[in-house]
């Protein structure tokens, strides 16, 4: 990996104000992981022996509640760290990463992170604002579960959803990969009966647009007016 050039990395988030000559030294520790639809990169309770950078494709982070249910925390998108139990100060990984299409991502051995932030302070601090604003979206998360109803909650998801990983079209807001609507029941706390409900009367709006392999926001106001509350979505 130490043959990859810096310029096809540059542009992501986590290496900006990074110079060339501390991204090579940060791709030459680096391996490539590619996986499979579903496979999983890491598991909850693992040894942390490893963090990754995803470079294509898409990851689900998943935690098993005590009582047997599964819940969604988030998407990881091309240009997004995981796995970094080490930096948080942790021996083993607190969730599961699948992935939800096929994946390719940059691995580092979890030892190597002080080495590579003394080669690139940047690295850290490019890190510790993305655990910020991970962490600002739980908190937004809770609020929601704990103070909106339903119907409200699943719009904030497809939003969050959209500013995260959509693109832009000329009918809408595209979301180019597979988000079911299991989804978005174990990302918004409620049944998949009930996320049924709610996308079918949307579809039916002309709010969205649903697929096997993509989600079209065709009127993201309309889903913003509906997670604040001032509209009831039929």
């Amino acid at each position: 990996m130490s043959r990859l050039d810096p310029s096809l990395i540059r542009h992501l988030a986590i290496f900006q104000s990074l110079d060339d000559d501390a991204l090579r030294a940060i791709l030459a520790e680096a391996s490539p992981r590619r996986l499979p639809k579903g496979t999983a990169m890491f598991e909850h309770g693992a040894e942390a022996h490893e963090f990754f950078l995803v470079l294509d494709g898409r990851l689900k982070v998943v935690k098993i509640t005590p009582d047997g249910e599964q819940v969604l925390i988030r998407f990881v998108i091309p240009g997004e760290v995981c796995g970094m139990a080490v930096a948080i100060g942790k021996t083993t990984y607190p969730a599961t990463a699948l992935a939800a299409t096929e994946s390719l991502a940059l691995a580092w051995p979890s030892a190597q992170w002080p080495k590579l932030c003394e080669k690139a302070p940047a690295l850290a601090a490019n890190a510790m604002q993305a655990f910020g604003q991970r962490l600002q979206e739980a908190h937004s998360r809770i609020a929601e579960l704990s103070t909106e109803e339903v119907q409200r909650r699943v719009a904030h998801a497809l939003l969050r959803l959209a500013g995260q990983a959509g693109t832009k079209v000329e009918n809408g807001v595209l979301i180019d990969f597979p988000v079911t609507r299991q989804d978005l029941a174990e990302m918004t706390g409620t049944t998949l009966h009930t996320v049924s409900r709610i996308m079918s009367v949307w579809e039916a709006s002309g709010l969205i647009e649903g697929g096997r392999q993509r989600l079209l926001l065709c009127d993201p106001h309309k889903l913003l007016v509906a997670a604040e509350g001032r509209a009831s979505g039929d």
